[in-house]
Formats: C-alpha cells, sequence, structure tokens
C-alpha cells in the first residue's frame, strides 16, 4: 500500500490555497491594464483576459492534480511558487516586447496578448491548490468537507485579491510595481516554504535556490522592459507628447491613442478636425462672447472648456472626468487650471449627470471614451434622455463618436440620439460618410431647431470642410439602425463590424 504523504499544517495549507486564488486574480486584473496600450480597453479585450485566465485555471488544476498523484505533493509546492514568481517577473517584458509587435485590436493579436500576459504564471500557479488537497486528504471520510473547506479558502483569496487589487493597488502604485511586488513576494515565499520543508525532502535544496534566482532576474528583466507610458493612471496608460512643428503643441496619449491636442500658449488653436467642428458649434451657440453654461462629459486634454474659456470668458463650466490622475497631469503638463469658472468632478459621467439639475446648461459635450470606444452606458437611450433633462431650450448636445466602415456604430447611436431629441445633425468627413474610412462623427442635438445656416460658414472656411447631414439625408444614413438601451447596446460588436 502506498503512503500517504505527510499533511501540511492546516494554516500552512490555507495560506498557499488563498495566496496561490489571490494571486491568479491580481494577474487577471493587472494583465487588463498592461494589454490596453496595444489593443485597447474594449469588451473584446476583457474577453479575451478574463477567458484566457480561466484556462490558464482550468488546465493548471488539471496537471497539478495528476503530478500531485504521480509525486509527493511536498516536493513540488516550493518549485511552484518560485516557477510562478518567473513566470509572473516575465509577464512585463512579455507584453511589453510582444505588444509592440501584436499592436492592433485584431481578435488573433487581442488572444496571443491576453496569453502572454496571464496564462505561464496564472496555470503553474493555479496547479497549487490540488497538491494542497491531496497532502490534507489522510482520511477520505472527510474528503467532503476538505476539498470544500480549500475550495472555499481559494475562493476567498480570489475575491479578496480581486477588491484589493481594484480599489488598492491599482490606485496606489503602477502596474509594474504591482507584477513586480507579486513575483518577489511568490519567490520569497517559495524559498521559505522549501526551507521549511528540507527536512522532510530529498533533494538538493540548490535547485530551489536557483529557480528563485531565475525569478529574481526576471523581475529584473521586467523593470528594464519598455514601457509606454509617461504616467499610468487609475485607467489610463498615458503619455504627452511634444508637437516639434509647433512650440507651445501637446499631445495627449491615453492608450497608444492620440486623444487630445492642447497648446499651451494659444487654447483658440483646435488641431483635431472633430474638436474644430464642435469649436464652430460652440462659436454660433450664442451671440460672440457671450458666456455660456457648459457641461462636459470626459475631459482629456480639457481642449475644449480652455476653447470655451478663452471665447466665451464669464462662463461656467463643469467637467465630468472618470480619472483623476489624468487632471493631475493636465494641471502639471498640459497648463489645466481650475477654478470657479471651469470645475472638475472626478467620478464617472453618467453618475455625475444624474446629480445635475433640469435646464441647467446651454452645452453639453460627450467626448468620453475608453480607448476608441465611447462606453456603453454613455451611449443608450436613457443616457440620452437624462443629457435632454438637463439640456435648455436653445441648447445643443455635441457628441464625439468614433466608428469604423460599415458604419454600424454611428447610424446606431444617431438613431438613440433621436429618439431623444427632435432636432439631430450629424458632422463627419464625406468619405467616413460613405464608409470609405473610419474617422470621428460628431452628432448635435437639440430640443429646438439647430443653428445650420449659421453652421454651415465656419464649416466650409476649415482646411477639411466636413459634411453636415440633417434631415432626409440623416434619415438616409441612419436608416433602419437600432436604438440602443441599457438593455441592448452592444457597442464593441457594432463597432467590430
Amino acid at each position: 500500500m502506498e503512503k500517504q504523504p505527510r499533511a501540511l499544517p492546516s494554516a500552512l495549507a490555507t495560506a498557499l490555497a488563498f495566496g496561490a486564488s489571490g494571486a491568479v486574480l491580481v494577474l487577471e486584473i493587472v494583465a487588463l491594464r498592461l494589454v490596453g496600450p496595444y489593443v485597447g480597453v474594449t469588451l473584446q479585450v476583457s474577453s479575451s483576459v478574463i477567458g484566457v485566465s480561466l484556462a490558464a485555471i482550468a488546465y493548471g488544476a488539471w496537471v497539478g492534480g495528476r503530478l500531485a498523484d504521480r509525486f509527493d505533493p511536498r516536493t513540488l509546492l516550493a518549485p511552484a511558487l518560485i516557477l510562478g514568481a518567473i513566470g509572473t517577473a516575465l509577464t512585463l517584458p512579455l507584453v511589453r516586447w510582444g505588444g509592440e509587435l501584436l499592436r492592433g485590436g485584431a481578435a488573433p493579436a487581442v488572444l496571443m496578448l491576453a496569453a502572454l500576459a496571464v496564462f505561464p504564471p496564472a496555470l503553474v500557479l493555479s496547479a497549487i491548490a490540488p497538491m494542497v488537497v491531496k497532502l490534507q486528504l489522510g482520511d477520505l471520510r472527510r474528503a467532503g468537507s476538505v476539498v470544500g473547506r480549500l475550495s472555499s479558502i481559494g475562493t476567498l483569496g480570489a475575491i479578496t485579491a480581486t477588491l484589493v487589487t481594484g480599489f488598492v493597488f491599482v490606485a496606489a502604485m503602477p502596474s509594474s510595481v504591482i507584477i513586480l511586488s507579486l513575483a518577489v513576494l511568490l519567490a520569497v515565499s517559495g524559498v521559505a516554504l522549501g526551507w521549511w520543508l528540507r527536512r522532510d525532502l530529498p533533494g538538493n535544496p540548490r535547485i530551489r535556490a536557483s529557480l528563485a534566482v531565475v525569478g529574481l532576474a526576471g523581475a529584473g528583466l521586467g523593470a528594464v522592459s519598455p514601457t509606454p507610458c509617461d504616467v499610468e493612471t487609475a485607467y489610463h496608460c498615458a503619455s504627452v507628447v511634444q508637437d516639434p512643428a509647433r512650440e507651445g503643441g501637446r499631445t495627449l496619449i491615453l492608450n497608444s491613442a492620440r486623444h487630445s491636442y492642447v497648446d499651451l500658449t494659444d487654447p483658440t488653436h483646435l488641431e483635431f478636425d472633430y474638436v474644430q467642428w464642435i469649436g464652430a458649434v460652440t462659436d454660433v451657440l450664442q451671440p460672440p462672447g457671450a458666456p455660456i453654461d457648459a457641461l462636459h462629459l470626459g475631459g482629456g486634454g480639457f481642449t475644449v472648456p480652455n476653447y470655451l474659456r478663452a471665447t466665451r470668458p464669464g462662463s461656467e463650466q463643469l467637467v465630468l472626468e472618470l480619472d483623476g490622475g489624468l487632471v493631475g497631469l493636465d494641471e502639471r503638463e498640459l497648463g489645466l487650471t481650475t477654478g470657479s469658472d471651469l470645475r472638475v468632478r472626478v467620478g464617472d459621467a453618467r453618475v455625475g449627470l444624474a446629480e445635475r439639475p433640469d435646464t441647467a446648461y446651454d452645452l453639453v459635450v460627450g467626448d468620453a471614451f475608453g480607448h476608441l470606444v465611447v462606453p456603453w452606458h454613455l451611449a443608450t437611450r436613457e443616457m440620452a434622455d437624462d443629457i435632454a433633462r438637463v439640456l435648455r431650450p436653445g441648447g445643443v448636445y455635441a457628441q464625439n463618436v468614433i466608428d469604423y466602415p460599415p458604419n454600424r456604430f454611428i447610424r446606431a447611436e444617431a438613431a438613440t440620439v433621436a429618439a431623444a431629441f427632435p432636432h439631430v445633425a450629424l458632422i463627419a468627413p464625406p468619405d467616413a460618410i460613405a464608409g470609405k474610412r473610419g474617422d470621428n462623427f460628431v452628432i448635435l442635438a437639440s430640443h429646438d431647431p439647430l443653428p445650420i445656416d449659421a453652421l454651415r460658414a465656419p464649416l466650409a472656411r476649415l482646411d477639411a470642410p466636413p459634411a453636415l447631414l440633417t434631415g432626409a439625408e440623416l434619415a438616409g444614413f441612419v436608416g433602419d439602425a437600432h436604438v440602443l438601451t441599457d438593455d441592448y447596446a452592444p457597442v464593441d460588436q457594432l463597432l467590430a463590424g
């Protein structure tokens, strides 16, 4: 009869089950942030990372169970922790060098990068739980309670890691620090466990020490791997790039996308086409120079708020920006100064909008993005209804949208806004409307007739005059597109064509 390996102390078994499962969830959450600068932050990216993580957990549990039946699990636990540390440390160089080769949103690239980010270490760490279970099963009459207890402990570890990472770690430190700290913790735990078990186990302790050295070397490699971020906020990998052609020009890049352009010396200079269109709308909204009350859903580089501050002094503006770290970056490097005329509320735009009073604003600008995607909950009929609630008679809602052929999302979003407003127009490049290329679109909406005639002249004077669709032309473009609702808003799928 085969001798059952000696069980681990209950506290140690509990700690291993809790810690290994928690480490996998830390990797999963941080992986979403690591891959964002290269493939975006979309539903497909999140689904890929979650799916790859679950696959790693499944295969790891299967492999761990097989190994536990063939070998004394006590000989495997310390090497598993150290191998998990090595895989964790190598995550940074694998993603950062691999990401440069896999940039874009193609499904194979997304899946490949997700696998590089999480699969190897998650697989190894997920093999620990069945090894611990095997060691604790000294009495088969108690198999159910042992398996149930360790399974629940592992789940609690995953839950704890999810909450602490999401609420504390990500807000307190960069992703690279989280990954490297986790790698060091796993390596130290593996060495300590190997030392504690050394009297009971055959083999050369130098092997475990060598693995630990490899793990620390991997951590060092991760520390020196290239990073696409100047600043990593809670939501973005951000950098500011100087424009060599314009002394005061600065481009704000979020997750590899050119998000905003700011001229530090001239706030009236609008570089991006879609911002020029919105600027033209603000110019004709009221008599020149007259102050207005404006609400901005998304701050970015605060280009439009600063433009209004310069062209309509005395205006009162409120910006709802999700990312407080981005606001700090704007203040340090893009010349943002807040005050009584330009206030910032950090938080979700929809939550902040719901708190605003009725008929409070002459202008609402929607320019909130997750990478290149309008967050789905900001693109629904219910959201548009709430914007209509806070907009004054004669006021205008201007929403920036990005789409690609065959223009399924912009058609659906135009239909959605039209369901909440009686007067709607669309500004976009003619080639984008024709479905020849992807680009920005700006939807205009109002309770009252839009200033279309006044708007045509400034748009025509631009270097690249856009098309302006209204009435039957707009209805023909929208066609039979579905209205998006809180119950059904497949924004990512519509963008994917």
